[in-house]
């Protein structure tokens, strides 16, 4: 049976659920299969060995979505091949390939959660109500152990890119 968290979220101030564990440091990052904008399969335990920046969003198609990927994509250009930016999301593979082409964006590794929700799930990142992803950030060493986690309590809101990046920071160093 599914771990449901009820109080931890909001979509302008409205409660939702949220569906799996609170990943925190110390953890291991979970290893699930998801499927990539050319509806390949992709196992996120192919980017072990890697430090990891996964910025998690409930739709590419919304502003505050956007944003954090766009932001994302840029950090990654600037990482360059030292860190795997990869954005998750329960958008349809093909949206997502779309979203990507508008937005000119190359830089960051984007999959889906779509078909089971699986990532969402073990990650704790399953909006019940509306099974899309809660909107987070983790940093995950070259071992999968997550070293940064970040649950954004509204939806409508931001995550602290700052952190999330000096979080990366602290493994390069």
């Amino acid at each position: 049976m599914s771990h449901e968290r009820t109080g931890e979220l909001t979509l302008k101030g409205n409660p939702l659920t949220v569906i799996g564990p609170r990943l925190k440091p110390g953890d291991k990052f979970p290893a699930v299969k998801l499927t990539a904008p050319d509806w390949s399969e992709v196992d996120l335990s192919t980017f072990s060995g890697s430090v990891r920046l996964i910025s998690v969003v409930p739709s590419l198609d919304t502003g505050i979505c956007d944003a954090q990927t766009k932001r994302f994509n840029e950090e990654a250009e600037r990482l360059g091949d030292k860190v795997k930016v990869i954005t998750i999301s329960a958008d349809l593979p093909w949206a997502q390939k779309r979203w990507m082409s508008d937005a000119e964006v190359k830089n960051i590794i984007v999959l889906s959660d779509h078909k089971d929700m699986a990532f969402g799930d073990a990650a704790g990142t399953h909006v019940k109500e509306m099974r899309i992803e809660q909107r987070a950030v983790f940093v995950v060493d070259k071992d999968d152990t997550v070293t940064y986690a970040e649950y954004v309590p509204e939806i409508a809101q931001h995550p602290d890119y700052d952190a999330a990046l000096e979080a990366v920071q602290k493994l390069l160093s």
